[in-house]
């Protein structure tokens, strides 16, 4: 079985260099809409996912402002994942070998790197949060483990020993998920999604039974802010939504190449992103709400709420679930990505798998537990995610659809001739370099200057119109 469990067409006039059996294109092409749906299922329904949905909700807005804010984030998000999603469900190629006709069949690491480097400090930080989830479940089944979980006590490096423990068998059991190939992650990804669903359906009428219909309330926090002082509030949730999604936003041609057809990859988006995120929201925000009369606090994290359940069922199964539901956006959204990305960089001797596990081991490298523990760090993060994932974002789109307009040879995407539509100047587009380069450090301008911090919300968007403009201008005279 290869790493995309479907057959892929390798020409011998590919270059080696270029190619292997995961970068060439897919001669059959299997995923429906449900796949489709079932994918941003498992990247909506996770711990992150609820923390940051309930979030928004206490920003000091109105409920129905929240959820117009959400629908407007999510719809941006929408837009521009069908547009990323078209040149490569065309074309049966993952995001770092489409960004070939842009960048340059060598200038193609560029993003490729920057955005599989981005992926493995998530993908730590998205494994610690799992495992955070399964040290509860371990705590209430053996209480005489509460020592080991005190890391003054037993630590190293800033985690306690049922911290390691939990985080590396969590780190295995991902590594054997990816291991198996592409079909096991999509039947993987086709469980968590709904599983998390039944849970917090199951959890939402345990505390209504408890409290009541009447104590649902979709005012999280005191609403301070109304009329037009709303809209910057609104605006920054808008962001911060379009943020979050950046990531799995910017390489989803990993996974619409799968695609059975452009339609069905749409109707999945459709169905996976406004629809379903507008669902989870809400419940989100009966789950948390009933929070307050049935524990007497406001908890918005779903651990933490299933942990106060007078139920050792309960609290396994939900701990459980949570887990194996990060897991499952863990591999989609931080795994699969620079797997594809690192083999790019040297096709001949890094495969899909040996990529994908440069990843793991690298997230462990960095110590995410440390990283998350600091808010500042997260958010500084986060901002800086935006200032180098919108530029490359604007400029792809610029080239596939401004300059391009939409056509690709598939062949010359896999050649280091010198003729070759993508070799540009010794195999790098220039004008896609510097476009990326100067709309990165622009959007970067507000995020390291404190007087201009309002603004740093906004980087991706600042770094995506920049760069798409840029490319645009430059490559004028080439469309």
């Amino acid at each position: 079985m290869t790493a995309t469990a479907t057959t892929t067409e390798s020409k011998p006039a590919y270059d080696p260099r270029l190619t292997n059996a995961d970068l060439a294109p897919l001669e059959k092409q299997t995923w429906g809409s449900y796949n489709i749906f079932a994918f941003w299922m498992s990247d909506v329904h996770s711990v992150g996912g609820y923390v940051t949905a309930g979030s928004l909700f206490l920003l000091g807005l109105s409920g129905w402002q929240v959820l117009v804010s959400l629908l407007v984030g999510i719809g941006i998000v929408y837009f521009f994942c069908n547009l990323v999603a078209k040149p490569s469900q065309q074309t049966g190629v993952p995001y770092p070998v489409i960004c070939r006709s842009v960048f340059g069949v060598l200038g193609a690491n560029v993003p490729a790197v920057i955005r599989g480097l981005i992926a493995v400090a998530w993908y730590g930080i998205q494994t610690y949060l799992a495992s955070a989830a399964l040290d509860v479940v371990l705590l209430k089944l053996f209480p005489s483990l509460l020592p080991y979980a005190d890391v003054q006590q037993h630590g190293f490096l800033g985690l306690s020993a049922l911290g390691w423990a939990s985080f590396t068998a969590l780190w295995l059991l991902q590594a054997a998920v990816f291991w198996t190939g592409m079909e096991t992650i999509r039947r993987f990804i086709d469980f968590c999604g709904p599983a998390v669903y039944v849970v917090m359906f199951l959890l939402a009428g345990y505390l209504i039974a408890r409290a009541g219909w009447g104590a649902i309330d979709f005012n999280l926090g005191d609403v301070k802010h109304t009329g037009w002082a709303s809209l910057p509030v609104m605006f920054g949730a808008i962001a911060l939504v379009v943020s979050y999604f950046s990531g799995p936003m910017l390489n989803f041609g990993d996974f619409s190449r799968y695609g059975k057809s452009f339609a069905a990859v749409k109707r999945g988006n459709l169905l996976g992103l406004p629809v379903n995120f507008l669902v989870f929201a809400v419940l989100v925000v009966v789950t948390a709400s009933l929070t307050v009369p049935v524990f007497g606090e406001l908890l918005t994290d779903p651990v933490a709420t299933v942990a106060r359940i007078d139920s050792t069922f309960a609290i396994v199964l939900g701990a459980l679930t949570f887990s194996i539901a990060t897991i499952g956006i863990n591999i989609v959204a931080n795994f699969i990505s620079p797997a594809f990305d690192f083999s790019n960089v040297n096709p001949r001797r890094i495969s899909w798998r040996a990529g994908g596990m440069i990843a793991a081991v690298g997230s462990v490298l960095i110590t995410p537990w440390n990283l998350y523990h600091n808010p500042a760090v997260i958010h500084y993060t986060l901002e800086t995610l935006g200032a180098f994932i919108g530029p490359l974002f604007g400029v792809l789109i610029a080239g596939h659809y401004v300059v391009a307009r939409q056509r690709v040879d598939v062949d010359d995407l896999f050649t280091m001739s010198t003729s070759g539509k993508y070799w540009y100047r010794n195999g790098y587009n220039p004008k896609a370099i510097v476009s990326t380069v100067v709309a990165s450090l622009v959007a970067m301008v507000p995020v390291l200057v404190p007087a201009l911090s309002a603004a740093a919300p906004y980087s991706w968007f600042v770094g995506m119109a920049l760069g798409f403009a840029l490319f645009s201008l430059l490559s004028k005279g080439n469309r």
